[in-house]
């Protein structure tokens, strides 16, 4: 980078104080960096796509969503959940409007799907190496973009089609519109960024404000307007910002409720429900978790218990054994792989979720997933929940552990983006040192600083302490910081050992404390620490190195190395060892991993695989052609594996997990008396009582899809429930 090359309307020379060798061209426009940049990038996409078939449906609420969305503009709209447009997805329209169009032209499928993420973490890499070299040079840009890639959560999310991957690299281009509203003092990048922030809120909601806080400072302190303007520049961003943000939830809340689908997971059939609740408030704090089965706002009908005969007599719930897990739970994963669906009858319901293993455990048992309520009651976890996925009532702490200062630094946290934190957090100590600071920031590390700082430590203060919704692959979020700040504080121990042998002692103190903390990782998973002796070796290496004046660039290369040893192990058996459909997460270290199981290529084809039973399928199409729904289900857990299969309508009577009211038993009898509907599948509503009466009193049991324990007819997804026919058959 040669010096000035980034002043513009008066901002300060932002170069280090040397000549990196990175910036010499070589040819007209090309130079090391760049070529660098470019092989980063095909090895990031060949991480992305190796064994990529072990993702099969990915997320398939998700995929079967996309399905539904190609079948006509009203589901494209509103993001229906399945084609008959009954209830929608509950998230934001734009990253699922995106994986559509790819879905349109490569047709529907877990590749197709997941291809914008995996495109967005691609791209993001030399979106992240510009923007960080614009403020501390070559070098921090090319460690910053490296970290990200090696960051395990970051591929492991990016890989799936879950919508965060595409939310960062919005995100990213948010930052570089900042960036330039900074820099320049136009009011036109400033109202950019705020665009692409509202953008990213059409991606994930309210997630997408998190390191708003950091993007605002950053313009606030670094350009070299006058307060007062700046001031007024931010509180216009702040408007447009809001009506990019809301435009989609206010025009769908706009739209009278019987012409549009029920707003999944929103309590009162309302898209701002679904942002400030179930998105919003629900995300943070451990509300609306201890009441048991409620009726959802908005709704009169009662959420009693099932009416007696509605289905077989079940047993009371049985006692949980030594490690908290009951004999149905641990009996709905035998023989199956971890991260299958599968379900158990608890008294009167049946519970839905996802194989898992607990530490310590030498077995899988059934995790509840997607139903905070009634599965997390008054801080007790129900039969088949670990006493680690619900203590002191927090939902998913099998995922993401208690809220607490440490939560990042412990099982199971620690594994997805850690690995760098305490050199990151070190760094973070020490670079507002290196030079005075002067307002507005005139020195390009400091303005980083307070844009990649505070993003870091924002989404590290808010994960760390939220007790609500939390899965592990949101700390995608963190990846583009963690780099930012690792790249930085890289680049400035280079200059400071350049110019100071006594820093090297404090580069090698922090590259000890990193280390250590990821032998204390490796431990926690049960990981082999063999791998971790090849930091060892680098990092003696790198230590000697320090003391020629003339090795000490190399020296710190080699520490950095060191340090980047672990997280590029585990992001490489993230990818070999294959993916978690539904919830993406980093390899969960050997005491969980089995390859024989786990790290087949088509682990998505394993039984308890997340697929429809094929008997099912047959008979339903078979007797449902002169009909427009296949059959109506509790959930979309149930029914987007049968969206999948055939294309059809299916009637998701309780949306994503069972819990909203998105028809009554009156609903139900119109669309069988109209000719809509002839079969449902009933057992996972969690207490409908006016629907388990209905069925009881005016529907037939399909005798060979009737409620049975043991594997079930349907595979583990269906125990309990039971086939309904309703009407009588004309075809």
């Amino acid at each position: 980078m040669q010096p000035g090359a980034n002043q513009e309307r008066g901002v300060a020379d932002q170069s280090l104080p040397y000549p990196s060798f990175l910036s010499r061209t070589r040819l007209p426009g090309v130079t090391v960096a760049r070529v660098l940049v470019l092989v980063l990038m095909a090895f990031s996409l060949g991480l992305h796509l190796y064994h990529i078939g072990s993702i099969g449906d990915a997320n398939s609420y998700y995929t079967a969503a996309v399905q539904s969305m190609l079948q006509s503009w009203r589901n494209f709209f509103f993001v229906a959940a399945e084609p008959g447009g009954s209830v929608t997805v509950d998230k934001p329209p734009l990253g699922f409007w995106i994986e559509t169009a790819f879905a349109a032209v490569l047709g529907v499928s877990g590749l197709s799907t997941s291809l914008p993420n995996i495109l967005a973490g691609v791209f993001a890499i030399p979106v992240l190496y510009a923007i960080v070299r614009r403020h501390a040079g070559e070098e921090a840009g090319l460690v910053a973009a490296l970290v990200m890639t090696l960051t395990p959560v970051f591929v492991a999310t990016n890989r799936n089609n879950t919508i965060d991957g595409m939310l960062v690299f919005c995100l990213l281009l948010a930052v570089w519109a900042f960036v330039k509203a900074t820099e320049s003092g136009r009011l036109r990048w400033l109202f950019l960024g705020a665009f692409l922030v509202g953008l990213g809120f059409n991606i994930k909601m309210l997630q997408a404000y998190l390191p708003l806080p950091a993007f605002y400072a950053f313009y606030f302190f670094g350009s070299r307007e006058r307060w007062g303007r700046k001031l007024l520049h931010l509180a216009l961003a702040t408007v447009l910002l809001l009506v990019v943000s809301f435009a989609w939830a206010i025009a769908v809340d706009l739209t009278p409720p019987d012409q549009r689908p029920y707003i999944g997971s929103s309590g009162d059939n309302t898209a701002m429900s679904l942002i400030f609740g179930y998105n919003g408030l629900l995300r943070v704090f451990n509300r609306g978790m201890g009441d048991g089965a409620q009726a959802p706002q908005g709704t009169s009908a009662p959420r009693s218990p099932v009416a007696p005969g509605a289905f077989p007599p079940i047993q009371a719930e049985p006692r949980p054994d030594a490690l908290g897990f009951s004999q149905p739970a641990t009996d709905a994963c035998a023989g199956q792989t971890e991260g299958a669906t599968c379900s158990f009858r608890v008294v009167d319901r049946t519970v839905t979720g996802t194989c898992v293993r607990s530490p310590g455990a030498d077995r899988l048992a059934c995790m509840p997933q997607g139903e905070p309520a009634p599965i997390f009651q008054r801080g007790t976890p129900l039969a088949g929940m670990p006493p680690q996925a619900s203590r002191g009532n927090v939902p998913f702490s099998n995922e993401t552990g208690n809220p607490g200062i440490f939560r990042f630094f412990a099982a199971p946290l620690s594994k997805q983006m850690s690995w760098l934190l305490p050199f990151a957090l070190v760094s973070l100590v020490l670079l507002p040192f290196s030079r005075r600071v002067r307002l507005p920031l005139e020195w390009g590390v400091h303005q980083a600083l307070v844009l990649w700082g505070g993003w870091l430590i924002t989404c590290l203060v808010f994960f760390s302490l939220v007790s609500g919704i939390f899965h592990a692959y949101y700390t995608i979020m963190l990846a583009p910081a963690l780099g930012a700040v690792v790249g930085m504080g890289a680049a400035q121990f280079w200059d400071w050992t350049r110019r100071h042998s006594w820093t090297g002692i404090l580069l090698i103190a922090a590259a000890v404390g990193t280390l250590a903390y990821q032998a204390f990782a490796f431990w926690q998973y049960s990981e082999s620490l063999g791998v971790l002796a090849f930091s060892g070796l680098l990092l003696l290496v790198g230590s000697l190195l320090l003391i020629p004046a003339r090795t000490r660039r190399v020296a710190v290369a080699l520490i950095l190395a060191a340090m980047l040893v672990a997280p590029a192990y585990w992001t490489g058996m993230t990818v070999s060892a294959g993916a978690d459909q539904s919830l993406p997460s980093a390899y969960p270290g050997a005491q969980q991993f089995r390859p024989g199981l786990e790290g087949r290529a088509d682990v998505a084809r394993q039984p308890g695989a997340n697929r429809a039973d094929a008997d099912l399928v047959a008979y339903l199409q078979e007797n449902t052609q002169d009909v427009e729904y296949l059959v109506a289900v509790p959930s979309a857990q149930t029914g987007a594996p049968l969206v999948l299969a055939t294309g059809r309508p299916v009637l998701y009577m309780g949306g994503f997990g069972g819990q909203d009211r998105v028809v009554t038993a009156e609903d139900l009898q119109e669309m069988v008396a109209s000719g809509c509907l002839r079969y449902i599948l009933y057992g996972g509503m969690g207490g409908q009582s006016d629907i388990a009466a209905w069925l009881q009193a005016s529907c037939t049991v399909v005798p060979e899809f009737g409620a049975s324990g043991g594997e079930g007819w349907g595979g583990p997804a269906d125990r309990g429930t039971v086939l309904y026919q309703c009407g009588d058959e004309t075809n």
